[in-house]
């Protein structure tokens, strides 16, 4: 299961970070890491500050998108110091976080997303993520490093994978009532835009409308049978629309 937690490091500026980031993943038992267009890697720096977790470091894929990153994930969970004007469901803990992550895991893959070291994630990033999670820190002195904050989000994905339930009796979710990946979720949210537009509901080309529907169904956490049922319901109406002349 933990083989399917993944971390993310978006535009990693010190590739020494990189490495320190491995060598936390691989004390916590994670070893899938993926890459979004570092400055610099492979590197000899990656390689001396991972001490010991080159394996990691040699499986890590490199992706130019941070969409890329996660399409195939049920779950993407971006770390962030600070809310958005749109927020995304929120762990203001991070065992709570974990607990989740770890649930989504037993059947698909999960991402856990870092940003830049001195900026972190942008708006757009943010809105590629289904959750937001912070780590509570001094008001006045809140500033971690890059591999700090991975070795803290690593650590409570290990615990409540260790606290998990281990009988072959313990409720199993049903396949269906699993979320969405990622990338169902963007034809959704495509399929929805489309027929906005083409109904007329989107009579602006700079209206925030359609922003805020994909957070609303964002934030609604729909499983994969009611993502389903929704594209069903588009398709019905997109039936009924006028026919391009």
């Amino acid at each position: 299961m933990l083989s399917r937690i993944r971390i993310v490091l978006v535009h990693t500026f010190h590739p020494g970070n990189i490495g320190a980031a491995a060598r936390a993943m691989k004390t916590m038992g994670l070893i899938d890491l993926v890459l979004v267009n570092p400055r610099e890697f492979p590197s000899e720096e990656a390689t001396r500050l991972a001490a010991g977790a080159t394996d990691v470091l040699e499986s890590a894929r490199v992706v130019t998108s941070l969409n890329e990153a996660v399409q195939d994930c049920v779950q993407v969970i971006g770390a962030s110091a600070r809310l958005r004007s749109l927020p995304l469901p929120h762990f203001d803990e991070p065992d709570e976080m974990a607990q989740s992550a770890v649930e989504n895991a037993e059947h698909a893959p999960v991402a856990l997303v870092f940003g830049r070291e001195r900026s972190g994630l942008t708006n757009d990033e943010i809105r590629e993520c289904t959750h937001q999670v912070s780590i509570p820190a001094n008001p006045e002195y809140g500033i971690l490093n890059l591999s700090q904050a991975v070795q803290i989000l690593a650590y409570e994905v290990h615990r409540a994978w260790r606290r998990r339930p281990q009988s072959d009796f313990s409720y199993q979710r049903p396949v269906e009532a699993t979320p969405p990946t990622r990338e169902q979720l963007d034809h959704f949210q495509v399929h929805l835009g489309r027929l906005m537009r083409e109904s007329g509901f989107l009579t602006q080309p700079h209206a925030r409308t359609e922003e805020q529907l994909q957070t609303l169904f964002t934030r609604a956490e729909p499983s994969r049978k009611e993502l389903s049922l929704l594209r069903g319901l588009l398709s019905a109406f997109e039936v009924h629309l006028p026919k391009e002349r």
